[in-house]
């Protein structure tokens, strides 16, 4: 990754007295969203979320929008499933005879039939689809990456209108950070 922020700081024209032209600044951007989604994916499958929704209705009744908060929650923000995946599912589960669904307040709320709570808690068993391989350990949230791409739209707000001073003080931030995520990874 030449040319990035990765490799050289943010302070990569700290002699110049200029900050980072937009440009530039968009681009390092785009590496940083890139590298983050090359890392950490949280598409999940058609049977992800089949099983959450089975594993959320054997708890209580819960309408679209309560499950689809449910599972970003328990994953730490990992997974929001879209409501174009997580409808469909609910309907094919109707009609597969598994889940049943109430109309209240103009709100569909959706319980589990008594062989959808049999196939529930045949599932129950299997670790839940918003966990990785141990069931104390979420998979990696995305709070990271966003708070990352947040970082350097700041970064990129003040080497667009910041003095010289500000922008240097801006590298000094962003170098301690660096170094408080890398003391991170040390710790045990």
């Amino acid at each position: 990754m030449s040319n990035s922020f990765m490799g050289g700081g943010f302070g990569g024209r700290r002699g110049s007295g200029q900050g980072w032209s937009g440009a530039s600044m968009w681009e390092a951007m785009d590496q940083l969203r890139g590298q983050f989604d090359r890392k950490g994916g949280t598409r999940m499958g058609r049977g992800d979320v089949r099983a959450a929704v089975l594993a959320l209705l054997a708890e209580k009744p819960m309408h679209g929008y309560q499950i689809i908060h449910e599972i970003e929650e328990r994953s730490g923000g990992a997974w929001k499933p879209s409501p174009g995946s997580v409808y469909p599912t609910l309907q094919l589960l109707a009609d597969e005879g598994f889940v049943v669904a109430t109309e209240s307040n103009g709100r569909k709320t959706y319980a589990l039939t008594p062989e959808g709570q049999a196939l529930a808690d045949a599932a129950a068993e299997d670790t839940a689809p918003w966990m990785t391989g141990n069931a104390n350990e979420t998979v990696r949230p995305t709070a990271l990456p966003k708070a990352g791409i947040d970082l350097a739209q700041a970064a990129a707000q003040v080497g667009r209108s910041g003095s010289s001073e500000q922008i240097k003080q801006a590298v000094t931030v962003l170098e301690e950070a660096r170094r408080k995520l890398y003391s991170i990874l040390a710790q045990d």
